[in-house]
């Protein structure tokens, strides 16, 4: 048994690899395609089992929302090991590009990183972002030398202006935050990424496995998310069904989906066939 198992990874270990490289935002090279962040645990324990199940490399912390005090053990960022995880600071909970600004600075000078995923909320009820405020941010923090994963809607222009402003990641929403509805426009997904040369990662919304395999079957380069693992029963159980639904999706896309017809196709040629 332990022999079929070992096969059966390195059979689907080289389908991958036969169709697909890494995943590249930036000046940095990651293995997985499926970025979590650290929100909504029910204890540090918990959240870093999950994190691992997940297979998760890039893993954001709230700036405003965490205590940047590494010793702490209370503290998020105590119980993960920058050699083990990539750790991406964000400006959630920010409303303003003013207030964007100011955490990712903060971020930057508590030690963590010149990254960031940048938040700026524009609506206090649907959490949608505030594109203008997006915008003037991610000038402002490109031009300090951050290297900005910009969060946003799925509107194609919004998406080419950041990408203009030299964010190194765009990543419109699936749905919005928290909501676990899935991909509502996969359409305009589709646009976004077939226009832009800088990586998407699709941001918000995702509930379930079907929903991280649906959205990389659009071709996007990567999912993030966090309350649809961490809310679960079971988030280390979640986690690890994520990650074959990112692995899933993405090799789904590499082979070519065969055409959608509206009448039947027999899967077996009717000349031939014994009397």
């Amino acid at each position: 048994m332990d022999r079929l198992k070992m096969r059966e990874r390195q059979a689907d270990s080289s389908a991958e690899s036969s169709r697909d490289g890494p995943l590249v935002i930036g000046d940095r090279r990651f293995t997985s395609r499926l970025i979590v962040g650290t929100g909504k645990y029910r204890d540090n324990e918990s959240m870093v089992q999950a994190i691992r199940a997940s297979g998760a490399e890039m893993v954001t912390v709230a700036v405003r929302r965490v205590d940047l005090d590494q010793s702490n053990e209370e503290s998020i960022l105590h119980h993960l090991d920058p050699g083990e995880f990539f750790l991406l600071p964000n400006t959630a909970g920010c409303y303003s590009a003013q207030d964007a600004i100011r955490y990712a600075r903060l971020g930057r000078a508590a030690g963590l990183n010149e990254w960031v995923k940048l938040e700026v909320i524009g609506d206090e009820k649907t959490l949608l972002p505030d594109v203008q405020g997006t915008l003037e941010a991610a000038r402002i923090l490109v031009g300090e030398g951050f290297k900005v994963m910009a969060y946003t809607n799925d509107d194609l222009i919004t998406a080419l202006r950041l990408e203009d402003v030299g964010c190194v990641s765009i990543m419109p929403l699936a749905s919005p935050i928290g909501s676990g509805l899935g991909l509502i426009n996969p359409y305009y997904i589709r646009e976004i990424k077939s226009r832009l040369s800088t990586p998407v990662i699709v941001d918000a919304g995702v509930g379930t496995a079907s929903d991280a395999c649906v959205t990389m079957e659009q071709g996007v380069d990567g999912v993030l998310m966090n309350t649809a693992i961490a809310a679960a029963e079971d988030p280390v159980a979640m986690a690890t069904a994520m990650k074959l639904a990112v692995r899933a999706g993405r090799l789904a896309y590499l082979s070519g989906r065969m055409p959608s017809k509206e009448v039947a196709v027999p899967s077996s040629p009717r000349h031939g066939m014994l009397d």
